[in-house]
Parts: C-alpha cells; structure tokens; sequence
C-alpha cells in the first residue's frame, strides 16, 4: 500500500497553495493510492513532516514525497531529505559559496519526520514533453488562440 505526499515551495499567495491542492486532487483521481497529502517547504500549512505523518496514518508501508518543483535546487537537494531523515545531496558548505537565492527559512523545523513507512523520494518534474504541451496551451491562451 502506497501513499503520496507532494510537496510545494509556499507562499503567502493563497494561489500557489491552491495549486499544489488542485495538482493532489488530479493525482488522487488518476492513481490508485491510500492517501495523497500536501505540504509546504514555508510560509503554508502543513509542513512537509505534518503531511507525511498523515499519510502514514493510512497504514501504508510507502510514502512517496514528491516535489512539485521543476528542477532540482537547494530544497530539492538539502531541505527536502533533510525533512524526511534521508541523506542530504547538498551539504551546507556547498550552500554557503553557491547559493545565493536567499530564503529565510529559519522558523521553519527541520527535524526529520519518524514514521513506520519507507519513504521514497521521487525526482522533481523536470523538462518534460508534457511540460511543454502547456507551455504551448499557454503562448497559445496568450494569443488568443485558444
């Protein structure tokens, strides 16, 4: 039995939230999964540990965290494993020479979560032909093309 857990950037735009909300209901409806959550690197709720400790209470024996991010990044790399209690890609000596994308992200828990389920962690979206498909829909919307 699986379990899903997307898991979005934040934002203090209620939009953004709906978003991420809207993309778990899709995956609800076209997968075949115990339970789908969300949650949010900052700024929303839950945090990404809330959700997946509600997943967990599906009885599932998986989770799948999911970042709905287009590519990988400090939150994909660091704050997200960091999150789930899994090793971290980018250590934070890295972060202090090369990212210069500044977050404040310090009210925020970094404890990793503890649950009886295997999480397992899924690649961001990524360039996808798909993706392309509705930037398309978009330049054509933009158009009036629709």
């Amino acid at each position: 039995m699986v379990a899903v857990v997307l898991v979005g950037h934040g934002s203090r735009l209620p939009y953004s939230r709906q978003v991420v909300e809207k993309i778990a209901e899709y995956v609800e409806e076209m997968g075949d999964f115990e339970a789908v959550e969300v949650g949010f690197m900052e700024l929303c709720e839950p945090t990404v540990q809330e959700a997946v400790k509600k997943a967990a209470e599906s009885g599932v024996d998986k989770i799948v965290v999911v970042p709905v991010f287009l590519a990988h990044g400090v939150h994909t790399k660091r704050d997200i494993p960091k999150m789930l209690g899994l090793e971290p890609e980018w250590d934070d000596d890295e972060d202090d020479h090369d990212h210069h994308h500044h977050h404040h992200h310090h009210h925020r828990d970094y404890t990793p979560v503890d649950v009886d389920a295997e999480i397992v962690y899924a690649e961001p979206l990524g360039a996808d032909p798909r993706i392309a498909e509705i930037v398309i829909d978009r330049i054509k919307e933009a158009l009036g093309e629709e």
